[in-house]
């Protein structure tokens, strides 16, 4: 199995410790946050990786070779322009459709800064039984962007609670709203249907193919340990969730 790690963001909500080192090298624990995401991923079987990078990308690949690409194959997506979570895959699609792949094989989509015990081989199973374009894993927790889904865990739309409004490109009764943990599992076919160009969010993408009756489905991600590390005190509290063992 393939895999990418979004790895290009600023961090700017990081700092101080991002002025001089990409989000993707802040540690929890003594260990990188890329280290944590790519040796989860190498547990699970993944050997094929690509990463997108950007702000001090030259740090990420040194600290990539320091480590002997971790014994996997790794790739390198720069991007001169930040391109968001669907331009950054759009960009990186030829590692998924290189010749002699197998066209249908689900890969792996992570974000770099976030930290869980995700049963990504659940995830797969889940993804190829319900024939789904998309797989994201969800969550029911607070935020201030939901995606809505029916009672199938079929993606129906969104909710972004400061506006106070739904977009909703599915109907449906008795929508969920449901947290994105920003892992995904992607049928490469999601590839060929990438209309959009520059910068995009791959949310945007996934509320258009389900409005046109794709199948983007949600996993319940609910019985696992999950953190965001955008921000100072979620990496303290990782840092503090590691000393306790909850996860490794």
């Amino acid at each position: 199995m393939k895999a990418m790690v979004l790895a290009a963001g600023l961090g700017t909500r990081l700092r101080p410790l991002t002025d001089h080192r990409p989000k993707a090298l802040v540690e929890v624990g003594g260990r990188a946050l890329l280290e944590i995401t790519l040796t989860r991923l190498r547990s699970f079987g993944v050997r094929e990786v690509i990463i997108n990078v950007h702000h001090f990308a030259n740090a990420i690949l040194a600290f990539l070779k320091s480590n002997d690409n971790f014994g996997m194959r790794i790739e390198i997506s720069r991007e001169e322009v930040l391109l968001d979570t669907g331009g950054g895959l759009k960009k990186a699609g030829w590692f998924f459709l290189e010749d002699g792949d197998q066209k249908d094989e689900p890969f792996l989509l992570h974000n770099v800064d976030v930290i869980s015990t995700i049963d990504f081989n659940e995830m797969v199973e889940e993804h190829k039984q319900k024939r789904a374009l998309a797989t994201l894993a969800v969550q029911q927790r607070e935020t201030s962007r939901y995606l809505l889904f029916n009672q199938q865990l079929r993606l129906c739309g969104r909710r972004i609670v400061r506006q106070q409004k739904d977009e909703i490109v599915r109907r449906a009764d008795n929508l969920e709203a449901l947290a994105f943990t920003g892992i995904h599992v992607i049928s490469p076919r999601l590839l060929t249907l990438m209309k959009e160009d520059g910068a995009f969010s791959i949310i945007d993408l996934y509320l258009r193919l389900a409005g046109h009756g794709e199948n983007i489905h949600g996993f319940s991600a609910d019985g696992y340990y999950w953190r965001d590390l955008g921000r100072l005190d979620q990496l303290q509290q990782a840092a503090d969730d590691y000393e306790s063992e909850l996860f490794t």
